[in-house]
């Protein structure tokens, strides 16, 4: 590989990544189980992305390219490891440092319980709704995750129902 294409590849590798960190990172905590896998699973998604970038010849958006490798690289994971959730390492942001400590503490309980009951979905509804909140449409769910999108709304929606029980219930 040329000088220049590399630069061209490296470039877009950072940009790929810089942009869509968060989204990636909230991915990958709602399938590890904790701080520490999470970790390592962003740092395997991004030597895949890095591994399969050369391949990429714009059939999809970058973004969807993007999301197709990260979800693999969830699923492969989640086949691997069974592990239990540790609540103390389930945060998924940063925590904002401004507002008042009951705030605080009342967002994290809340997003918490969230995950946790993220996690208690079956995977194939699980990974449609954690792209939808992503900011993901029918169109470039189905494409990351290989089913149609009248499929992906059945998900969906089937995804909605059962986290609604799962918040409502005791956890």
């Amino acid at each position: 590989m040329g000088e220049p294409v590399r630069e061209l590849l490296d470039e877009r590798f950072g940009r790929l990544l810089k942009a869509n960190h968060a989204p990636l990172t909230r991915l990958a905590a709602s399938y590890a189980a904790n701080r520490s896998d999470r970790d390592d699973l962003l740092q395997e998604i991004a030597i895949a992305l890095w591994r399969a970038l050369p391949a990429f010849r714009g059939e999809c958006s970058e973004r969807t390219f993007l999301f197709r490798i990260a979800h693999n690289r969830c699923i492969t994971h989640l086949s691997k490891r069974r592990d239990t959730v540790s609540l103390e390492d389930a945060a998924i942001d940063p925590e904002d440092p401004q507002g008042s400590s009951e705030t605080i503490v009342a967002e994290e309980q809340q997003r918490r319980r969230f995950l946790q009951a993220l996690r208690g979905l079956p995977v194939i509804h699980r990974e449609v709704l954690v792209l939808f909140l992503e900011g993901m449409d029918y169109g470039e769910i189905a494409g990351v995750v290989g089913i149609s999108e009248s499929n992906v709304g059945v998900r969906l929606n089937r995804a909605r129902q059962k986290l609604k029980t799962l918040l409502e219930g005791p956890l």
